[in-house]
């Protein structure tokens, strides 16, 4: 049968003290006020005593449980609760009672050197924070839990980043990549470390990628390459512009008689028009005093 949690209350801690504090003070007060020793009192002295000395063990069940504290209560090896109300309690003083926090934390992790898909060398790193929200499974299903987590989200970037590309520059048909998936990206990463660390009973508030690069040996070869990338979609788009700028000046021309063009005509000042607009420099005029044939 799979044990899972469960919650329990100790009692009043403040209430048991008071009754541990007078067992323990007439404990001691009861043997100083009888005088002499005699076989009749000595007993009574010895037994008076003892009460003393056990109201001093049980005060060792006392606890102090703090907001987002919780304490998981073991006796001799077998699990018998955890107790999340913060306050002060008394529990078995035999028992062992090991506090676990359930606060958020934070980990800002290291930035790793991985291969994305097309192999290329990247820099990521990521933000995670979590909580624990099983104690029994913190505390029993895995060694360490704060070790747990820290390795469980390296694994989980390093799969992430083998399975994507970093850009579409050399998958072009890539529908999801690192560097423009977004928010699409850190919700992947955040199931597959909801998946991991779920067996440790932790829960992943938020995850997203804090840091992206290419490695340094790639990283001016790959500038270079987006560089020329966008130089080349730039030129496309001014050649397609141009392409429409002169069809449509040879269309109003000619439907607004403004000058005849033949072919060759057509052709010169389409050839102007495009080294114009095309150019990356001012063009410098040519004035022609003659015919455009001369």
């Amino acid at each position: 049968m799979e044990k899972k949690e469960k919650f329990i209350s100790g009692k009043n801690g403040f209430g048991m003290l008071s009754i541990l504090l007078f067992f323990t003070i007439t404990g001691i007060l009861v043997p100083a006020l009888i005088e002499g020793y005699t076989p009749q009192n000595s007993g009574t002295q010895w037994f008076m005593l003892l009460i003393s000395g056990v109201a001093l063990v049980m005060m060792l069940g006392l606890s102090i449980i703090k907001p987002n504290e919780a304490l998981v209560i073991t006796f001799f090896g077998k699990y018998q609760g955890t107790c999340i109300n913060n306050g002060f309690y008394w529990f078995n003083p035999f028992t062992v009672r090991a506090k676990i926090s359930v606060r958020a934390r934070n980990i800002n992790g290291e930035t790793i050197k991985v291969n994305d898909k097309m192999g290329n060398p990247i820099l990521i790193g990521i933000v995670l924070v979590w909580k624990v929200e099983d104690t029994f499974k913190a505390s029993f299903d895995v060694d360490n839990y704060i070790m747990f987590v820290n390795v469980q989200s390296d694994a989980a970037v390093r799969n992430l980043a083998g399975s994507y590309s970093y850009d579409n520059l050399e998958d072009e048909h890539a529908e999801i990549t690192l560097r423009g998936g977004g928010e699409e990206v850190n919700e992947l990463l955040e199931k597959a470390l909801t998946e991991r660390l779920a067996i440790a009973g932790i829960k992943v508030i938020e995850a997203r990628i804090s840091h992206l690069a290419y490695a340094p040996e790639i990283a001016g070869a790959m500038l270079k390459r987006q560089q020329a990338t966008a130089i080349v979609a730039a030129r496309y788009k001014i050649v397609e512009g141009a392409v429409s700028m002169v069809e449509l000046a040879l269309k109003q021309l000619s439907e607004k008689n403004v000058i005849e063009l033949d072919d060759d005509k057509k052709a010169a000042m389409a050839s102007n028009l495009m080294v114009v607009l095309t150019s990356d420099k001012e063009a410098t005029p040519v004035v022609n005093t003659g015919t455009l044939y001369n």
